[in-house]
C-alpha cells in the first residue's frame, strides 16, 4: 500500500465524521447568523459604535459617556442572556478532539483494523503520520472556521462589555485561541488512546483533561502572561475616577492604607473635599479608611488581547505536538 492508498483509506474511514462536522458548522451558522445580525442592528440603532469610537480617542463629555454608558447598558440588558450560548459554544474544540482525535486511534486498536494496514508495508510511523496530517488538517481548517466566525459573531457583546475581548468567556470564543484549542483536544484524544486503547476510556480521559487544563491555564496562568499595569488614585479631594480604557482587564481592586495594606478588597471610595460619612465622622472613617488611603486598580490592558491570544496559543500547540510525538513513540510499541 503505498503513500495515496493511505491517504485514500484514511479518508474512507473518516468520511462520515467530516460530512457530520460539516453539517453541524451549517446548522449551527443557520442558528447564529440571525442573531448576529439582529444584535449588529441593535448596536448601531444605539448609536454604539460612535461612542465605541470616541471612547478610543478619549474625547467624550460626560454628558455623551453617561448617554454612551446607557446605551451599553441596554444593549447589554436585551442580548446579555446570549453568554449562556458562548458558554455552550465553548465546549466545540472538545467535541472535535472527542469525536475525531479519540478514537483515531483507540478504534483501530480496539477493533484490530491496525495490523491490516501495518502487514501491507505501511510503518507504523508512516500510517500515523498519515492519519495525523489528516485529521489534523480538518481539525485545523475546522478550528479557523469557528475562531473567525465566532470573533464576528460576538463582537458586540465584547465592545459592550466593559471587559470587552478579555471577557472569561468571549476570549476563548474568538481570535486564534480556538485553533489551539482544537489542535491540542485532538492531540489529547489521540494520545489518550494510544494509552487506553479503548475508545471510551481515551474519550473520558479527553473531556477531562481538556477542560480540566482549560479551566485551570485561563483562571492561574493566564493573567500573569505579562505583568499587569497598577492604576492607583486618591480616595479624598477628587469625585473623578481616572478613567480607563474600555475592555481593561481588571484583575484586582480595593482601597490601600498609607501604608499599602489593603483595608477594602473589591471596593472603591472617592469622597470630595469635607464630605462626611452618615454619621457625622470623616468620609470612609467607618470603614477603616483613613488619611493617605488611596483606591487600588491592578489591570491588564486591553491592548494586549492579540499579545494574550498569541500567548495561549502558542502553549496549547506546543502541547499538542508534544502528545502527538509521545503518541508515535507510543505506537511503535503496540502490539
Amino acid at each position: 500500500m503505498g503513500g495515496v492508498g493511505m491517504i485514500w483509506l484514511a479518508w474512507r474511514q473518516h468520511r462520515k465524521q467530516a460530512l457530520f462536522t460539516l453539517v453541524g458548522f451549517a446548522v449551527l451558522a443557520a442558528l447564529m447568523i440571525p442573531i448576529a445580525l439582529s444584535m449588529r442592528h441593535t448596536f448601531a440603532e444605539l448609536g454604539l459604535p460612535d461612542c465605541v469610537r470616541q471612547m478610543a480617542q478619549a474625547d467624550l463629555s460626560p454628558a455623551t459617556r453617561d448617554t454612551c454608558e446607557a446605551g451599553f447598558h441596554r444593549f447589554t440588558n436585551r442580548y446579555g442572556s446570549l453568554n449562556l450560548v458562548a458558554v455552550l459554544l465553548l465546549i466545540l474544540p472538545m467535541l472535535v478532539g472527542l469525536f475525531w482525535g479519540a478514537p483515531l486511534v483507540a478504534r483501530e486498536v480496539e477493533q484490530g483494523t491496525h495490523r491490516l494496514v501495518w502487514t501491507q508495508g505501511i510503518s507504523r510511523t508512516h500510517w500515523a503520520l498519515v492519519k495525523f496530517g489528516l485529521v489534523g488538517a480538518a481539525a485545523l481548517t475546522a478550528a479557523i472556521g469557528y475562531g473567525l466566525g465566532m470573533s464576528w459573531w460576538v463582537d458586540p457583546l465584547t465592545q459592550a462589555a466593559r471587559q470587552g475581548r478579555f471577557g472569561v468567556i468571549v476570549f476563548d470564543l474568538q481570535g486564534v485561541a480556538p485553533i489551539g484549542y482544537t489542535l491540542f483536544a485532538v492531540a489529547l484524544g489521540i494520545f489518550a488512546g494510544t494509552i487506553w486503547r479503548r475508545m471510551l476510556p481515551a474519550m473520558a480521559v479527553t473531556l477531562v483533561g481538556f477542560a480540566g487544563l482549560r479551566a485551570a491555564l485561563a483562571i492561574l496562568v493566564r493573567p500573569h502572561y505579562l505583568p499587569a499595569h497598577t492604576l492607583t488614585f486618591p480616595v479624598y479631594g477628587s469625585t473623578d475616577e481616572p478613567s480607563m480604557s474600555r475592555g481593561d482587564w481588571v484583575l484586582s481592586s480595593g482601597v490601600r492604607d498609607a501604608a499599602g495594606k489593603m483595608v477594602l478588597p473589591d471596593g472603591g471610595v472617592m469622597c470630595p473635599p469635607g464630605a462626611s460619612n452618615p454619621h457625622g465622622g470623616a468620609c470612609g472613617a467607618d470603614l477603616g479608611i483613613g488619611p493617605g488611603a488611596y483606591n487600588w486598580q491592578l489591570y491588564q490592558p486591553a491592548g494586549r488581547f492579540w499579545l494574550f491570544q498569541g500567548i495561549e496559543t502558542g502553549i496549547f500547540v506546543a502541547l499538542a505536538a508534544l502528545l502527538l510525538y509521545l503518541a508515535i513513540r507510543r505506537i511503535r510499541r503496540i502490539a
